[in-house]
């Protein structure tokens, strides 16, 4: 069955999702800009597991934070829970712990837990102090502008990664912009980050590659100028695919920014809107097109 949104062609399909896990941080600061530098930094080169270690995002500024100060929080993802705490350690305490006035905190309520202030207390050389607040263990690090305050352990849960959207539009201009309407949709939802550059990913993948030392490669069947050259994905008329790959805490979370989304990015100009999948072989999770946007789809 052929469902449209404003003449847009939703593809019956699915996106092909994965199990990583994934951690809450609130960065707190004397102001939201110190603040925001902080998470800015920390999310930096983080766009894909493949090359990166993890995926991170800043989700979003914090009203009420554990100390009262402006915030934000940040969302790091990554392939297993050892290696997210190697991660968190790592970030927090190269680009949180380094930018003046912050404090950091664990932001997500989980019985998984791994050490991060517990780790980067050793920075204070002996100096460090302890402090039980309300049964959560902070710890207060020398610095010379004062001092770092650091929560002790931080929450990890199994997250859901891969989530993704492709839209096809007839020129640069216009998938353009409805990819940015999209992504400003999508900034909505909580629990959910678009680790690419503006939440748009220009070079999409394939996992493989005729050379044997590369695990992942462009993904020929999407680029239009391939089109005739290999089995092609791009209809007559389509000269440009965008790609927003969607991260979340939650299978619902992602579900949810996908509609949203879609439904944003159904523009004149744009011929259709698919997701990229492996045949079911490389993720746990589908998250199908037509069922997500079933209140918004006509027939």
């Amino acid at each position: 069955m052929m469902l449209t949104i404003n003449g847009v062609e939703i593809e019956d399909t699915y996106a092909e999702a994965f199990t990583m896990w994934g951690a809450r941080i609130i960065i707190t600061a004397k102001n939201l800009k110190w603040a925001m530098e902080a998470a800015t930094r920390m999310t930096g080169f983080a766009t894909s597991v493949i090359g990166c270690k993890c995926e991170a995002g800043i989700e979003g500024e914090i009203d009420d934070t554990p100390d009262g100060r402006p915030g934000t929080s940040v969302l790091l993802f990554a392939r297993s829970k050892e290696d997210l705490a190697q991660r968190l350690v790592e970030r927090v305490g190269q680009c949180v712990m380094t930018c003046t006035t912050t404090a950091c905190f664990n932001g997500l309520d989980s019985v998984e837990q791994v050490p991060v202030g517990g780790q980067l207390r050793y920075f204070g050389d002996g100096f460090q102090m302890s402090k039980l607040i309300q049964n959560r263990r902070f710890w207060r690090i020398p610095t010379m502008d004062g001092e770092f305050l650091v929560e002790d352990k931080f929450g990890v849960q199994p997250a859901v990664a891969g989530g993704n959207i492709l839209i096809l539009g007839e020129d640069q201009d216009v998938t353009l912009q409805a990819a940015e309407q999209a992504v400003e949709a999508m900034r909505k939802v909580r629990g959910v980050i678009l680790p690419f550059p503006g939440g748009i990913a220009r070079s999409g993948s394939k996992v493989g590659s005729k050379y044997k030392f590369l695990m992942a490669s462009t993904n020929d069947a999407f680029c239009p100028t391939l089109r005739g050259v290999v089995d092609s994905a791009v209809p007559e008329g389509v000269n440009c695919v965008l790609e927003i790959v969607i991260v979340g805490l939650e299978i619902e979370d992602v579900e949810q920014a996908t509609r949203v989304g879609t439904l944003a990015a159904c523009l004149p100009g744009i011929r259709r809107i698919t997701s990229g999948n492996y045949g079911g072989k490389l993720g746990q999770y589908k998250i199908y097109l037509h069922q997500v946007m079933k209140q918004d789809v006509s027939a």
